[in-house]
Protein backbone atom coordinates (compact mmCIF):
# COMPACT_ATOMS: atom_id res chain seq x y z
CA UNK A 1 0.00 0.00 0.00
CA UNK A 2 1.33 3.71 -0.93
CA UNK A 3 2.01 5.87 1.86
CA UNK A 4 -0.43 8.62 2.71
CA UNK A 5 -0.40 11.81 0.58
CA UNK A 6 -1.18 14.30 3.01
CA UNK A 7 -1.66 17.24 0.34
CA UNK A 8 -4.42 15.28 -0.38
CA UNK A 9 -5.41 14.39 2.78
CA UNK A 10 -5.00 17.95 3.95
CA UNK A 11 -7.07 19.50 0.59
CA UNK A 12 -10.03 17.15 1.55
CA UNK A 13 -10.21 18.00 5.60
CA UNK A 14 -10.42 22.28 4.11
CA UNK A 15 -13.07 20.72 1.32
CA UNK A 16 -15.01 19.69 4.27
CA UNK A 17 -14.65 22.34 5.71
CA UNK A 18 -15.50 25.03 3.34
CA UNK A 19 -18.70 22.55 3.20
CA UNK A 20 -19.92 23.38 6.32
CA UNK A 21 -19.28 27.01 6.15
CA UNK A 22 -21.52 27.13 3.36
CA UNK A 23 -23.90 25.58 5.14
CA UNK A 24 -24.18 27.69 8.01
CA UNK A 25 -23.96 30.77 5.50
CA UNK A 26 -26.91 29.94 4.00
CA UNK A 27 -26.61 26.85 1.72
CA UNK A 28 -29.06 24.11 2.28
CA UNK A 29 -28.41 21.59 4.70
CA UNK A 30 -26.31 18.58 3.76
CA UNK A 31 -25.28 20.47 0.61
CA UNK A 32 -22.20 22.90 1.10
CA UNK A 33 -21.25 21.42 -2.32
CA UNK A 34 -23.14 19.76 -4.69
CA UNK A 35 -22.09 19.65 -8.88
CA UNK A 36 -25.05 18.26 -9.64
CA UNK A 37 -27.39 20.06 -8.08
CA UNK A 38 -25.64 23.23 -8.21
CA UNK A 39 -24.81 22.71 -12.19
CA UNK A 40 -29.03 21.81 -12.24
CA UNK A 41 -29.77 25.14 -10.59
CA UNK A 42 -27.28 26.99 -13.36
CA UNK A 43 -29.35 25.42 -15.92
CA UNK A 44 -32.90 26.84 -14.40
CA UNK A 45 -30.80 30.11 -13.93
CA UNK A 46 -30.30 30.28 -17.69
CA UNK A 47 -33.57 29.26 -18.19
CA UNK A 48 -33.20 25.68 -19.78
CA UNK A 49 -35.98 24.37 -17.20
CA UNK A 50 -38.58 26.08 -15.76
CA UNK A 51 -38.77 24.22 -11.87
CA UNK A 52 -38.94 27.84 -9.57
CA UNK A 53 -37.53 26.24 -6.73
CA UNK A 54 -34.04 25.66 -8.41
CA UNK A 55 -32.68 28.51 -10.46
CA UNK A 56 -29.34 30.06 -9.14
CA UNK A 57 -26.60 30.56 -10.72
CA UNK A 58 -24.34 29.04 -8.23
CA UNK A 59 -21.22 31.26 -7.67
CA UNK A 60 -19.33 27.70 -6.10
CA UNK A 61 -19.56 26.40 -9.82
CA UNK A 62 -17.69 29.32 -11.27
CA UNK A 63 -15.33 29.48 -8.39
CA UNK A 64 -13.93 25.75 -8.78
CA UNK A 65 -13.49 25.91 -12.48
CA UNK A 66 -11.64 29.41 -12.38
CA UNK A 67 -9.85 28.13 -8.95
CA UNK A 68 -8.93 25.45 -10.91
CA UNK A 69 -7.59 27.25 -14.34
CA UNK A 70 -5.89 29.64 -11.63
CA UNK A 71 -3.87 27.24 -9.96
CA UNK A 72 -3.06 25.25 -13.01
CA UNK A 73 -1.77 28.36 -15.27
CA UNK A 74 0.43 29.39 -12.38
CA UNK A 75 1.61 25.71 -12.04
CA UNK A 76 2.41 25.46 -15.90
CA UNK A 77 -0.01 22.78 -15.50
CA UNK A 78 -2.68 24.09 -18.06
CA UNK A 79 -2.65 21.54 -21.13
CA UNK A 80 -4.91 22.63 -23.78
CA UNK A 81 -6.67 19.05 -24.77
CA UNK A 82 -9.41 17.47 -26.80
CA UNK A 83 -10.77 14.90 -29.14
CA UNK A 84 -11.49 11.91 -26.85
CA UNK A 85 -14.98 11.12 -28.09
CA UNK A 86 -16.45 14.32 -27.01
CA UNK A 87 -20.17 12.97 -28.17
CA UNK A 88 -19.73 9.73 -26.01
CA UNK A 89 -18.72 11.79 -23.06
CA UNK A 90 -21.64 14.08 -23.74
CA UNK A 91 -24.37 11.20 -23.37
CA UNK A 92 -22.28 10.38 -20.31
CA UNK A 93 -22.29 13.47 -18.98
CA UNK A 94 -25.97 13.76 -19.25
CA UNK A 95 -27.36 10.26 -18.00
CA UNK A 96 -24.46 10.85 -15.00
CA UNK A 97 -26.51 13.86 -14.09
CA UNK A 98 -30.08 11.66 -14.54
CA UNK A 99 -28.13 9.36 -11.98
CA UNK A 100 -27.68 12.21 -9.20
CA UNK A 101 -30.67 13.38 -9.60
CA UNK A 102 -32.77 10.71 -8.88
CA UNK A 103 -30.71 10.33 -5.74
CA UNK A 104 -30.68 14.18 -4.87
CA UNK A 105 -26.70 14.72 -5.28
CA UNK A 106 -23.62 14.11 -6.80
CA UNK A 107 -20.24 11.47 -5.38
CA UNK A 108 -19.43 14.68 -3.17
CA UNK A 109 -22.87 15.68 -1.49
CA UNK A 110 -23.02 12.04 -0.93
CA UNK A 111 -20.09 12.74 1.51
CA UNK A 112 -21.77 15.32 2.80
CA UNK A 113 -24.73 13.78 3.42
CA UNK A 114 -23.05 11.13 5.45
CA UNK A 115 -21.59 13.29 7.50
CA UNK A 116 -24.63 14.63 8.33
CA UNK A 117 -26.32 11.89 9.34
CA UNK A 118 -28.10 10.94 6.25
CA UNK A 119 -28.33 7.05 6.42
CA UNK A 120 -30.11 6.93 2.79
CA UNK A 121 -26.63 8.03 1.70
CA UNK A 122 -25.33 4.84 2.78
CA UNK A 123 -27.45 3.58 0.38
CA UNK A 124 -26.10 5.89 -2.40
CA UNK A 125 -23.02 4.36 -1.53
CA UNK A 126 -23.24 0.52 -1.48
CA UNK A 127 -24.59 1.74 -4.97
CA UNK A 128 -21.55 4.12 -5.86
CA UNK A 129 -19.49 1.62 -5.25
CA UNK A 130 -21.15 -1.54 -7.31
CA UNK A 131 -20.94 0.94 -10.32
CA UNK A 132 -17.77 1.84 -9.75
CA UNK A 133 -16.93 -2.29 -9.61
CA UNK A 134 -18.73 -2.40 -12.78
CA UNK A 135 -17.00 -0.02 -14.26
CA UNK A 136 -13.99 -1.59 -13.29
CA UNK A 137 -14.26 -4.63 -15.04
CA UNK A 138 -14.25 -2.39 -18.15
CA UNK A 139 -11.38 -0.97 -17.83
CA UNK A 140 -9.61 -4.07 -16.85
CA UNK A 141 -10.80 -5.49 -20.16
CA UNK A 142 -9.24 -2.24 -22.15
CA UNK A 143 -12.26 -0.01 -22.02
CA UNK A 144 -10.64 3.20 -23.82
CA UNK A 145 -12.08 6.42 -24.82
CA UNK A 146 -9.31 6.82 -26.82
CA UNK A 147 -6.74 9.68 -26.41
CA UNK A 148 -7.32 13.15 -26.13
CA UNK A 149 -4.76 15.67 -28.48
CA UNK A 150 -3.20 18.87 -27.94
CA UNK A 151 -5.46 21.76 -29.19
CA UNK A 152 -5.51 25.65 -29.22
CA UNK A 153 -5.44 27.30 -26.25
CA UNK A 154 -8.02 29.12 -26.78
CA UNK A 155 -9.80 25.05 -27.05
CA UNK A 156 -9.03 24.88 -23.28
CA UNK A 157 -9.71 27.95 -22.12
CA UNK A 158 -13.56 27.54 -23.03
CA UNK A 159 -15.60 26.67 -19.68
CA UNK A 160 -13.31 28.90 -17.70
CA UNK A 161 -14.24 31.78 -19.90
CA UNK A 162 -18.37 30.70 -20.27
CA UNK A 163 -17.81 30.43 -15.94
CA UNK A 164 -16.37 34.18 -16.17
CA UNK A 165 -19.16 35.13 -18.11
CA UNK A 166 -21.41 34.07 -15.85
CA UNK A 167 -20.33 35.62 -13.04
CA UNK A 168 -20.10 39.26 -15.12
CA UNK A 169 -23.80 38.59 -15.80
CA UNK A 170 -24.44 37.75 -12.07
CA UNK A 171 -22.57 40.63 -10.88
CA UNK A 172 -23.50 43.13 -13.39
CA UNK A 173 -26.83 42.36 -14.66
CA UNK A 174 -28.32 39.76 -12.31
CA UNK A 175 -32.17 40.95 -13.55
CA UNK A 176 -31.13 38.40 -17.14
CA UNK A 177 -31.18 35.45 -14.07
CA UNK A 178 -33.80 33.33 -13.32
CA UNK A 179 -33.83 33.25 -8.92
CA UNK A 180 -36.06 30.91 -7.11
CA UNK A 181 -37.90 32.57 -4.46
CA UNK A 182 -38.34 29.27 -2.49
CA UNK A 183 -36.68 25.59 -2.28
CA UNK A 184 -33.44 24.80 -2.44
CA UNK A 185 -32.23 27.21 -4.98
CA UNK A 186 -33.68 30.34 -2.74
CA UNK A 187 -31.30 28.75 -0.21
CA UNK A 188 -27.68 30.07 -0.55
CA UNK A 189 -24.68 31.68 0.87
CA UNK A 190 -23.39 35.26 0.10
CA UNK A 191 -22.06 35.35 -3.30
CA UNK A 192 -19.06 37.02 -2.95
CA UNK A 193 -18.11 34.86 -0.01
CA UNK A 194 -18.95 31.78 -2.05
CA UNK A 195 -17.50 32.55 -4.86
CA UNK A 196 -13.68 33.50 -2.81
CA UNK A 197 -14.06 30.19 -0.60
CA UNK A 198 -15.26 27.79 -4.38
CA UNK A 199 -11.89 29.78 -5.73
CA UNK A 200 -9.73 28.35 -2.98
CA UNK A 201 -11.43 24.77 -3.11
CA UNK A 202 -10.89 24.76 -6.76
CA UNK A 203 -7.27 25.31 -6.50
CA UNK A 204 -6.39 22.74 -4.08
CA UNK A 205 -8.90 20.41 -5.74
CA UNK A 206 -6.45 20.84 -8.93
CA UNK A 207 -3.13 20.68 -6.91
CA UNK A 208 -4.57 17.16 -4.83
CA UNK A 209 -6.50 15.81 -7.81
CA UNK A 210 -9.11 15.19 -5.10
CA UNK A 211 -11.68 12.59 -7.14
CA UNK A 212 -14.44 10.68 -5.26
CA UNK A 213 -14.65 7.84 -8.11
CA UNK A 214 -11.02 7.72 -8.46
CA UNK A 215 -10.26 7.54 -4.71
CA UNK A 216 -12.32 3.61 -5.03
CA UNK A 217 -11.48 2.91 -8.63
CA UNK A 218 -7.55 3.23 -7.86
CA UNK A 219 -8.21 1.05 -4.60
CA UNK A 220 -9.81 -1.76 -5.98
CA UNK A 221 -7.24 -1.49 -9.05
CA UNK A 222 -4.14 -1.00 -7.67
CA UNK A 223 -4.41 -1.03 -4.06
CA UNK A 224 -3.53 2.95 -4.02
CA UNK A 225 -5.73 4.46 -1.33
CA UNK A 226 -3.96 8.17 -1.82
CA UNK A 227 -6.93 9.27 -3.18
CA UNK A 228 -9.39 7.83 -0.74
CA UNK A 229 -7.80 9.41 2.35
CA UNK A 230 -8.92 12.68 0.74
CA UNK A 231 -12.91 11.23 0.52
CA UNK A 232 -12.33 10.22 4.30
CA UNK A 233 -11.02 13.63 5.27
CA UNK A 234 -13.87 14.90 4.06
CA UNK A 235 -16.67 12.81 5.69
CA UNK A 236 -14.89 13.10 9.00
CA UNK A 237 -14.55 17.02 8.85
CA UNK A 238 -18.23 17.51 7.92
CA UNK A 239 -18.94 14.98 10.27
CA UNK A 240 -17.13 16.82 13.24
CA UNK A 241 -18.58 19.95 11.84
CA UNK A 242 -21.86 19.17 11.81
CA UNK A 243 -21.76 17.24 15.46
CA UNK A 244 -20.77 20.80 16.71
CA UNK A 245 -23.56 22.94 15.10
CA UNK A 246 -26.17 20.01 16.25
CA UNK A 247 -26.72 19.21 12.55
CA UNK A 248 -26.14 15.62 12.67
CA UNK A 249 -29.13 14.03 12.98
CA UNK A 250 -29.51 10.27 12.02
CA UNK A 251 -31.95 8.41 9.82
CA UNK A 252 -33.54 7.74 6.65
CA UNK A 253 -36.94 9.96 6.50
CA UNK A 254 -37.24 13.63 6.35
CA UNK A 255 -33.80 13.94 5.61
CA UNK A 256 -32.59 17.57 3.93
CA UNK A 257 -33.56 17.36 0.10
CA UNK A 258 -33.65 13.89 0.38
CA UNK A 259 -35.89 10.35 -0.16
CA UNK A 260 -35.46 7.28 1.05
CA UNK A 261 -36.92 5.09 -1.40
CA UNK A 262 -33.75 3.22 -1.00
CA UNK A 263 -33.91 1.15 -4.35
CA UNK A 264 -34.13 3.96 -6.70
CA UNK A 265 -31.16 5.69 -4.66
CA UNK A 266 -28.90 2.51 -5.04
CA UNK A 267 -29.71 2.33 -8.43
CA UNK A 268 -29.33 6.25 -9.32
CA UNK A 269 -25.59 6.37 -7.48
CA UNK A 270 -24.81 2.71 -8.97
CA UNK A 271 -25.43 5.06 -12.71
CA UNK A 272 -23.32 7.74 -11.58
CA UNK A 273 -20.47 5.51 -10.30
CA UNK A 274 -20.55 3.61 -13.60
CA UNK A 275 -20.35 6.36 -15.75
CA UNK A 276 -18.01 8.44 -14.03
CA UNK A 277 -15.17 5.56 -14.23
CA UNK A 278 -16.09 5.88 -18.20
CA UNK A 279 -15.26 9.53 -17.80
CA UNK A 280 -12.54 8.92 -16.17
CA UNK A 281 -13.23 11.04 -12.87
CA UNK A 282 -16.30 12.29 -10.85
CA UNK A 283 -18.41 15.48 -11.56
CA UNK A 284 -16.09 17.38 -9.42
CA UNK A 285 -13.18 16.36 -11.06
CA UNK A 286 -14.84 16.67 -14.50
CA UNK A 287 -15.19 20.55 -13.36
CA UNK A 288 -11.33 20.96 -12.46
CA UNK A 289 -10.44 19.01 -15.59
CA UNK A 290 -11.81 21.38 -17.37
CA UNK A 291 -10.65 24.20 -15.66
CA UNK A 292 -7.07 22.81 -16.49
CA UNK A 293 -7.92 22.70 -20.05
CA UNK A 294 -9.51 19.45 -20.89
CA UNK A 295 -12.23 19.62 -23.64
CA UNK A 296 -13.58 17.06 -23.48
CA UNK A 297 -14.70 17.03 -19.46
CA UNK A 298 -15.76 20.79 -20.98
CA UNK A 299 -17.86 19.21 -23.04
CA UNK A 300 -19.11 16.51 -20.35
CA UNK A 301 -20.08 19.48 -18.26
CA UNK A 302 -21.83 20.49 -20.56
CA UNK A 303 -23.81 17.08 -20.72
CA UNK A 304 -24.29 17.47 -17.13
CA UNK A 305 -26.03 20.85 -17.52
CA UNK A 306 -28.13 19.36 -20.17
CA UNK A 307 -28.86 16.16 -18.21
CA UNK A 308 -30.09 18.97 -15.38
CA UNK A 309 -32.50 20.44 -17.36
CA UNK A 310 -34.13 17.27 -19.08
CA UNK A 311 -34.29 15.82 -15.36
CA UNK A 312 -36.48 18.59 -14.68
CA UNK A 313 -38.20 19.22 -17.90
CA UNK A 314 -39.58 15.51 -17.97
CA UNK A 315 -39.90 14.82 -14.49
CA UNK A 316 -37.07 12.49 -13.75
CA UNK A 317 -35.40 14.18 -10.75
CA UNK A 318 -35.99 13.01 -7.07
CA UNK A 319 -38.69 14.08 -5.36
CA UNK A 320 -37.42 14.80 -1.46
CA UNK A 321 -39.49 13.02 1.96
CA UNK A 322 -42.38 15.19 3.14
CA UNK A 323 -45.50 15.43 5.63
CA UNK A 324 -49.13 15.60 4.38
CA UNK A 325 -51.37 17.81 5.65
CA UNK A 326 -52.12 15.09 8.61
CA UNK A 327 -48.81 14.77 9.44
CA UNK A 328 -47.54 11.84 7.53
CA UNK A 329 -44.84 10.27 6.35
CA UNK A 330 -44.88 10.80 2.49
CA UNK A 331 -41.73 8.96 1.26
CA UNK A 332 -40.24 10.61 -2.45
CA UNK A 333 -38.65 8.87 -4.83
CA UNK A 334 -38.51 9.53 -8.42
CA UNK A 335 -41.63 9.37 -11.05
CA UNK A 336 -42.19 6.17 -13.11
CA UNK A 337 -40.57 8.22 -16.04
CA UNK A 338 -37.42 9.22 -13.82
CA UNK A 339 -37.33 5.02 -13.21
CA UNK A 340 -37.23 4.42 -17.08
CA UNK A 341 -34.94 7.28 -17.97
CA UNK A 342 -32.44 5.27 -14.83
CA UNK A 343 -33.05 2.04 -16.42
CA UNK A 344 -32.42 3.43 -19.63
CA UNK A 345 -28.84 4.86 -18.49
CA UNK A 346 -28.01 1.32 -17.84
CA UNK A 347 -28.35 0.10 -20.93
CA UNK A 348 -26.60 3.03 -23.18
CA UNK A 349 -23.57 2.80 -20.57
CA UNK A 350 -23.59 -1.12 -21.58
CA UNK A 351 -23.26 -0.20 -24.99
CA UNK A 352 -20.82 2.46 -24.72
CA UNK A 353 -18.58 0.09 -22.50
CA UNK A 354 -18.52 -2.78 -25.10
CA UNK A 355 -17.91 -0.95 -28.04
CA UNK A 356 -15.11 1.15 -26.84
CA UNK A 357 -13.26 -2.16 -25.48
CA UNK A 358 -10.65 -3.38 -27.74
CA UNK A 359 -11.89 -5.67 -30.68
CA UNK A 360 -10.94 -8.57 -29.02
CA UNK A 361 -12.74 -8.16 -25.49
CA UNK A 362 -15.88 -7.03 -27.80
CA UNK A 363 -16.48 -10.68 -29.09
CA UNK A 364 -15.65 -11.66 -25.90
CA UNK A 365 -17.87 -9.28 -23.94
CA UNK A 366 -20.72 -10.36 -26.57
CA UNK A 367 -20.20 -13.97 -26.02
CA UNK A 368 -21.10 -13.49 -21.95
CA UNK A 369 -23.49 -11.24 -22.68
CA UNK A 370 -25.34 -14.35 -25.27
CA UNK A 371 -24.69 -16.42 -22.48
Amino acid sequence: MKKVNWVVVAAGGLVGLAAVALTMLGNPANMGFCIACFLRDIAGAVGLHGAAKVQYARPEVIGLVLGAFIMSVAGKEFRAKAGSSPATRFVLGVFVMIGALAFLGCPLRMVLRLGGGDANAIVGLVGFTLGILVGVQFLKRGFSLKRAYEVGRAEGGVLPAVMAGLLLILLAVPSLLKFSEEGPGSKHAPALIALMVALVVGALAQRARLCTVGGIRDALLFQDFKLLYGFIAIFLVVLVGNLINGNFHFGFTLQPVAHSSHLWNLLGMTLVGWGSVLLGGCPLRQLILAGEGNGDSAVTVFGMIVGGALAHNFGLAGNPDALNEAKELVVGGISNTGKVAVLLGFAVLAVISVVNLPKEEKVAARQTTAV
